[in-house]
């Protein structure tokens, strides 16, 4: 990609928005302008914070932009789409709304209109998001590298189809929570040993980050287990009782749960 300037304009300047905007703002190819409707407040906020551009009328900026990222619910998408449709006039259109698959936008957007979906993660936030991406069938090569250089400033991504994000999002949005859930198990067990909140906090974050460290290396979860686990060692203990409650399955109907719960939304 050119070393150009790729002028971003944000619909919507709420968490996600802001996660991602932390990052983005470091790199100087991207241009910024972030518009929030009804919370002149929180728009301020993020000027002041992020020192970006902010339009009190998105309407105002949209022509001039390359990319218009809807960083809004879904229950508003219909709304903004109707109102943006007469004004897209070649910008490359990404949500961030859960269900909100680029087939869909291509129905309610001019003909041939680059769109895509993307899931980030709250880890956006420290640019460690796994991001699963579906584009729709108008995106040029030029704009699937600006697509990628904005999800690299996030952390990481996988292109994947528009079903395939919908099922990978309880893995990769929802299932941050699950971890956290052990995490908080795993620091109050440290406590009782004596030391402090901070020190456990510590320890554990550490550990989780370096049994994610040694995933990336390529190893499978199998492989690594037994790395840690010495047959009829104590660490091959605590598995059995994990295996003997079902840990696998409760995981995965957790997820699965959470797929229905997304489910309903989507209809």
């Amino acid at each position: 990609m050119e070393n150009k300037t790729i002028k971003t304009l944000f619909i919507g300047a709420g968490r996600m928005a802001q996660a991602m905007i932390s990052q983005l703002v470091k790199d100087t190819r991207f241009e910024i302008t972030v518009t929030n409707s009804g919370n002149q407040k929180r728009l301020t906020d993020v000027k002041e914070i992020y020192e970006v551009s902010v339009a009190t009328a998105w309407t105002d900026v949209i022509e001039d932009s390359d990319v218009v990222v809807l960083a809004i619910p879904p229950d508003a998408h219909p709304a903004i789409l109707g109102e943006i449709s007469p004004l897209i006039k070649g910008q490359l259109v990404i949500t961030v709304a859960a269900g909100i698959r680029p087939s869909w936008l291509e129905e309610r957007l001019p003909d041939k209109t680059a769109v895509a979906w993307v899931m980030p993660n709250t880890a956006a936030e420290v640019g460690q998001s796994s991001t699963p991406t579906a584009v729709g069938n108008y995106v040029t090569p030029a704009q699937k590298e600006v697509l990628e250089a904005l999800l690299s400033n996030i952390g990481t991504f996988e292109i994947v189809t528009e079903e395939q994000v919908k099922a990978l999002t309880a893995i990769t949005g929802s299932a941050p929570a699950f971890v956290y859930k052990i995490a908080q198990a795993l620091v109050e067990t440290g406590l009782k040993s004596g030391i402090t909140v901070s020190q456990a906090n510590h320890l554990v974050a550490q550990m989780i980050l370096g049994s994610a460290s040694m995933l990336k290396t390529g190893k499978s979860p199998e492989e690594l287990i037994d790395q840690v686990a010495t047959p009829g060692g104590s660490t091959a203990e605590g598995l059995r009782v994990l295996d003997e409650n079902n840990t696998k399955e409760i995981i995965a109907t957790a997820i699965q749960a959470c797929r229905d719960k997304a489910n309903q939304s989507d209809n």
